[in-house]
């Protein structure tokens, strides 16, 4: 249960990120549109995640399961049935909102049902392998569905996948709750929720209007007001959604910004390169999936010989190494262009998905074992939260990178090819006003031709702005592991009810062993946290 549940919960990432061009065509969106189609799923995990798992600790898990499950075929069904961009939002948010619920209840499910942590070594890292195959395997199920029914059906397969396990589950699944005291921390989750999603807002909206307009400024000061009130709700909380003492371990410093900057540019990446397939390469949506699926099958597969070698090899030096390598592919994409082959990309992708799977293995782990005991399990979930933010933000970021950039590059561009002044006041008040994709639909008469080179030639311009500002984002977190990433002395176990403060992932440390990739098999699992 728990590995379907967390396979359908990461399934419209990969799958909805290979579409967009296909999305953006069949919905006339602008790309400030189709960055919010993907925020719209991640925004509600960002800021709902730590929240879903108390409310499993205090309510019962079986019940936040079941409600994700159910919550994700109905944004499904929703999706499936959009004949709007606006529409699609819904269905996304509502998929986002079950996916929140699945995460950390279904590493809770498994640590109820594997009461040995050695054991549960090995279901965690099912669960670990299970959320990579569903990002691996998404590209292609997009692809395959668009090549022969169309667009909306790449969200066929959640529906009954999730009906499906709810029956199960209602007979087979078993319910379980933490007992010690916890509590929702609601002004903790408003606050946190208002900040994420204003920032997002405004870096989105600032990308396509501006950041000078009255709403973009009203939103980023929102976001900044809203995150110093929830530092300061947090500290004063009796049973806080993330205990900010956390912040005093160097490696959960570390490991939290890596975080977020690994899914930042990962989720930002896919984002950024689908258009690319569609805009400059003009690939079909399963020529564009077997190029992204290269970066996810790799960090898939590498996780197994990673987490083997966690015994051997310190986690400072495998986090810095991965983020060192991601850079260095990052910087070798920006030598691509519209003509680039398939080999000469392959194995750029195949080193970022090197880099990707290196980073992810140890993270969390690292998180984990960096605070005391009765803490690990919140350090598991606040580091899942940041990726999640990252997540967030990845699209939001680069998109408004790319769209500037180009808007910027594109008169000159049309410029060097010669197209008239007239149609070239035509195309670029397109592009601002529609996006850039609603130019390659416009017949020019004998400047088409050249008009697309010049949209290609812009794009190329903010695609390699993305890269190498994501490389230098991955450099940043790698020299933060490298001077703040140092092993941590064991943590005397705590007395009294440790519960109380404890994370919303689950009842006892062990249940945070991994979020994501953190654990692999051949991993180390950590000691069991005193009831």
């Amino acid at each position: 249960m728990a590995c379907l549940g967390v396979f359908v919960a990461y399934l419209p990432v990969t799958t909805v990120s290979v579409s967009l061009p296909a999305i953006q065509r069949a919905m006339g969106a602008s790309t400030s549109q189709l960055s919010w189609v993907s925020d719209a799923f991640v925004l509600p995990m960002a800021a709902l995640i730590l929240t879903t798992g108390v409310w499993g600790d205090v309510h019962g898990r079986k019940r936040v399961f079941q409600t994700g499950m159910a919550l994700c075929a109905l944004g499904a069904a929703v999706s499936l049935a959009s004949d709007s961009v606006r529409w699609l939002w819904v269905g996304q948010a509502a998929s986002g909102l079950g996916a929140a619920a699945l995460l950390p209840t279904t590493l809770a499910l498994i640590s109820h049902a594997v009461p040995d942590h050695r054991e549960r070594g090995r279901f965690i890292a099912l669960w670990a392998m299970s959320m990579l195959t569903s990002l691996a395997m998404g590209p292609l199920i997009a692809g395959l569905l668009q090549e022969h029914v169309g667009v909306r059906w790449i969200f066929l397969l959640p529906i009954p996948v999730s009906l499906a396990v709810l029956v199960v589950a209602a007979f087979l699944l078993p319910d379980s709750r933490a007992p010690h005291g916890r509590r929702l921390d609601w002004p903790g989750q408003i606050t946190a929720a208002v900040a994420v999603t204003a920032a997002v807002y405004g870096v989105i909206e600032g990308g396509a209007d501006g950041f000078g307009t009255p709403h973009v400024v009203a939103a980023l000061v929102l976001g900044a007001l809203s995150a110093v009130a929830f530092v300061l709700v947090e500290r004063r909380s009796g049973s806080p959604m993330l205990d900010l003492t956390l912040f005093r371990s160097p490696a959960f410093a570390a490991t939290s910004l890596v975080a977020m900057i690994s899914f930042l540019g990962l989720i930002g990446f896919f984002f950024v390169l689908s258009l690319y397939f569609g805009l400059v390469q003009h690939l079909t949506t399963l020529e564009a999936g077997l190029r992204l699926v290269l970066v996810s099958g790799t960090s898939l597969v590498i996780g197994v010989p990673v987490g083997r070698l966690m015994h051997r090899i310190s986690a400072r030096v495998m986090i810095t190494t991965g983020l060192v390598v991601m850079a260095a592919s990052l910087l070798s994409l920006t030598g691509i262009d519209a003509g680039t082959s398939y080999g000469s990309l392959a194995w750029r992708l195949v080193l970022l998905g090197l880099g990707m799977g290196t980073v992810l293995t140890p993270m969390t782990a690292s998180a984990v074992s960096a605070v005391p005991h009765h803490l690990a399990g919140m350090a598991a979930a606040g580091n899942n939260a940041f990726r999640q933010v990252g997540a967030a933000l990845g699209p939001a970021v680069l998109g408004a990178l790319l769209t500037t950039r180009a808007l910027d590059t594109l008169p000159g561009r049309l410029s060097d090819v010669a197209v008239p002044d007239g149609t070239g006041g035509r195309v670029l008040g397109i592009a601002r006003d529609q996006g850039l994709g609603a130019v390659a639909g416009l017949d020019l008469g004998t400047a088409t031709g050249p008009a697309l080179t010049a949209l290609s030639d812009s794009f190329l311009d903010g695609l390699r702005l993305c890269l190498i500002v994501s490389a230098s984002l991955a450099l940043l977190a790698a020299l933060a592991c490298a001077l703040l990433l140092r092993p941590a002395a064991p943590a005397p176990a705590p007395t009294g009810h440790p519960r109380t403060r404890t994370g919303a992932i689950g009842a006892d440390a062990t249940t945070a062993t991994t979020v994501g990739a953190a654990t692999t098999v051949g991993a180390p699992a950590p000691a069991r946290a005193p009831r």
